[in-house]
C-alpha cells in the first residue's frame, strides 16, 4: 500500500466528510503520523477492530465501522440469515454511541433489522440480547479497558459469542474484499420507518436481570448477612454502574458505596490514566472510600463491565489484592462446592479456562470429579466449548474464566460477564461469613488444599511499526530456540501452538497440541512452573505469563519474583 497515495485521496475526495479533510490537513507536514494512519488498514481480526480514534485507515471513524459493517452484512446476506437481525450495544467511550449508529444504519441500508440499546449497556447483556431476541449476530462497540483515545468494534454471531472458525475467517475475508467507499447506509428516520432500526433497553435489562437471578445459590445467607456486608464498587466511568447496582440491591445487598469521582459515564476517564481493574491506581479512590466505611469487599468493573477487579479485607482490617487468578478461582470453588452441596454436580460438568490462566483449577478439577478443558486464550473460545457442549451434548457448563479478570458463572451469555461475577463474589461472602470467614479466609483456604499457586505476567508495550517488528523477532527467537532452562528450572515440554506441536525436551517425542493454530509458546518447567509467551491480540503489547508452586504463601511469592526476574533477563537478551 502506497500510504501517500492514500492519504491524499482521503485528503481530496468528497466522498469523504469535510471534518476528516480537516484534520487530515492538520498533519500534512507531519510525515511520521501520516505514516502511522495509512500504512494499513486497521486490521478487521478475530476480535474485530480496535484502535486510535481518527482519521485514516489504520484508525477507528465512521468509514472504517461502515466498512466493516459492509462486510458483514454482506457475509450474513450470503449465508442468507438477514431476517434474524443483529443487535447493537455500546460503551462510555468517545464516538461510541456514534459508532453504534454507523452500523446500525449500514446493516438497515441492506435489508437486515438493527436492534439497538437506548444507551450503553455492558459487554454480557449484548450477548445475552443476541440469543434472547434470535439475532444472527452482534456488535458492540467498545474498547473495553484501553486508553481513552481507543475505541473498538466486536462481532457476536448467533450463540451470542464473539466470531470463531469458521465465521470470523468468513467475516475477515468479506472485510478485506471491499474499500471504505462500498459501505452503504440509510437515514435514520427512514430505517426506523422501514422497521430496520428499533431502540431496545428495559424488556432485555429485566430478562438479563431475571436469568442472573437464578444463579443465586444461598439465598438465605443474603438474607442474614447481607444487610451487614459492607460493599465498595466503581464502575470505573463506565457501564456497569446501573445493572451492578440493581442486582445487589434487589437481591437484598444494603451497603452498596459507589465511588462518586467515577460514578459517571466519561470517555476521558479523567480519575485514571488507564481504566483496568488489574491496574492499581484504578483502586486508589475505591480503597480511600472503604476504609472510610470499613467495607469488606471492593469491586471495579472495566469500561464494558466484562471484567472485574477485587479486594478482601481479612479480620485484621487489611485489604488485599486478589489477581484475576485467585478471584477467578475463589468463584470457581464456591461455585463447585456448593453446586456439589445443594444440587449435586453433573457426570458430564466441565471447568473451563485458558491455557494462560492459573493451574490451580486443574487441581480443584480432579478434586471435584469434573472434567477440565483448556482452551486458547479469548473467551470467544470458552463460548465456543460452551455451544458444543450444547450442541453434541457432550458436557455440562459449570464455569468457565481466564487469567485477565474475566469469568461467565452460568449460561445467559456467551462471553466474560463482570456483572453476575460482582453478584456471586458478594453472595460467596455473605456465605463465608455464616462460617465465620472473610473471603481472605476463603482464598487461604483454597491454597491450603491446592497448593500456593502464585501466577503474574509481564507486559511489554512496543507501539507503532517497529513494535510490530519487534514483537514479531521475540516469537520468531522463542519458535526457533527453545530454551533448555528458564529461571534455573528445567524445560520439560514445549509446546508451539503455531504448528500444533507439543515436544518433550527429554526424548524428542512430539505430539499435536490439541489446539487451532496460534502465535503462541508455551514451556511446561519442573516443579509444576511454566512460562507462555503470546502477542496481544487487541494492544501493541507482548506478554510473558508464568506461573510457580511453593510451600506457603511467601516461598510461592519469593519463587515467582525470583522467575520474574528471569523472565526480564529474557526479554532483555531477545531485544
Amino acid at each position: 500500500m502506497d500510504y501517500k497515495k492514500v492519504y491524499e485521496e482521503w485528503l481530496t475526495n468528497p466522498f469523504f466528510d469535510e471534518a476528516t479533510r480537516q484534520e487530515l490537513a492538520a498533519i500534512k507536514d507531519d510525515e511520521r503520523e501520516i505514516k502511522e494512519r495509512f500504512y494499513m488498514d486497521l486490521e478487521f481480526g478475530t476480535a474485530g477492530l480496535r484502535g486510535i480514534i481518527g482519521a485514516g485507515t489504520n484508525r477507528m471513524n465512521n468509514y472504517i465501522v461502515a466498512k466493516a459493517t459492509q462486510g458483514l452484512a454482506n457475509y450474513i446476506k450470503q449465508r442468507k440469515k438477514q431476517a434474524k437481525g443483529v443487535a447493537i450495544a455500546y460503551d462510555s467511550r468517545h464516538c461510541s454511541p456514534e459508532f453504534a449508529d454507523v452500523a446500525a444504519l449500514c446493516l438497515a441500508a441492506n435489508g437486515i433489522k438493527a436492534y439497538v440499546f437506548e444507551s450503553l449497556r455492558p459487554t454480557p447483556e449484548l450477548s445475552f440480547a443476541v440469543r434472547y431476541l434470535g439475532c444472527v449476530a452482534g456488535i458492540n462497540v467498545t474498547a473495553s479497558h484501553n486508553p481513552p483515545e481507543y475505541n473498538g468494534y466486536k462481532v457476536y454471531w448467533e450463540d451470542g459469542a464473539q466470531i470463531t472458525p469458521p465465521h470470523d475467517a468468513g467475516i475477515m475475508r468479506e472485510v478485506k474484499a471491499i474499500s471504505v467507499q462500498d459501505a452503504i447506509t440509510m437515514p435514520k428516520q427512514e430505517a426506523i420507518h422501514e422497521g430496520l432500526y428499533e431502540v431496545i433497553g428495559k424488556e432485555i435489562d429485566d430478562a438479563y436481570m431475571a436469568e442472573l437471578k437464578k444463579l443465586v445459590l444461598h439465598q438465605e445467607c443474603i438474607d442474614k448477612y447481607g444487610k451487614e456486608l459492607k460493599i465498595v464498587y466503581t464502575p470505573l466511568h463506565g457501564t456497569g454502574n446501573i445493572p451492578a447496582r440493581r442486582i445487589l440491591r434487589e437481591l437484598g445487598f444494603e451497603n452498596v458505596y459507589v465511588v462518586p469521582e467515577q460514578e459517571l459515564p466519561d470517555g476521558d476517564f479523567p480519575t485514571v490514566s488507564y481504566p483496568n481493574p488489574e491496574a492499581a491506581e484504578a483502586f486508589e479512590l475505591a480503597l480511600a472510600l472503604a476504609k472510610q466505611h470499613d467495607a469488606d469487599l471492593v469491586l471495579a468493573t472495566d469500561p464494558d463491565a466484562d471484567r472485574l477487579g477485587v479486594y478482601v479485607k481479612d479480620k485484621d482490617g487489611e485489604y488485599h489484592c486478589l489477581t484475576g487468578n485467585m478471584s477467578g478461582s475463589l468463584l470457581a470453588e464456591y461455585e463447585l462446592s456448593q453446586i456439589k452441596a445443594t444440587k449435586g454436580l453433573p457426570k458430564d460438568g466441565a471447568l473451563i479456562k485458558s491455557i494462560v490462566t492459573t493451574n490451580l483449577v486443574n487441581e480443584m478439577a480432579k478434586s471435584y470429579g469434573v472434567k477440565l478443558v483448556e482452551v486458547l486464550t479469548g473467551f470467544k473460545f470458552i463460548g465456543q466449548k460452551m455451544l458444543e457442549f450444547e450442541t453434541k451434548h457432550n458436557g455440562t457448563y459449570l464455569f468457565g474464566f481466564e487469567e485477565s479478570y474475566g469469568c461467565l458463572i452460568g449460561t445467559h451469555a456467551r462471553d466474560k460477564d463482570a456483572i453476575v461475577a460482582t453478584m456471586a463474589l458478594c453472595e460467596a461472602a455473605a456465605y463465608y461469613r455464616s462460617q465465620g470467614k472473610t473471603l481472605w479466609d476463603a482464598m487461604i483456604d483454597i491454597y491450603e488444599k491446592y497448593g500456593y499457586h502464585v501466577d503474574a505476567i509481564h507486559t511489554l508495550t512496543l507501539k507503532g511499526i517497529e513494535g510490530l517488528e519487534k514483537i514479531k523477532s521475540i516469537m520468531d527467537q522463542l519458535k526457533s530456540h527453545t530454551p533448555k532452562e528458564i529461571a534455573g528450572l528445567e524445560v520439560l515440554w514445549a509446546r508451539n501452538y503455531d504448528n500444533d506441536t507439543a515436544t518433550n525436551m527429554k526424548n524428542k517425542a512430539v505430539v499435536p497440541t490439541g489446539l487451532p493454530k496460534s502465535n503462541v509458546v508455551y514451556y511446561e518447567l519442573e516443579g509444576g512452573a511454566w512460562l507462555c509467551v503470546r502477542p496481544s491480540g487487541t494492544e501493541p503489547k507482548i506478554k510473558f505469563y508464568y506461573g510457580v508452586i511453593g510451600k506457603d504463601f511467601d516461598d510461592a511469592q519469593k519463587k515467582s519474583e525470583e522467575f520474574g526476574e528471569a523472565v526480564n533477563k529474557m526479554i532483555e537478551y531477545m531485544m
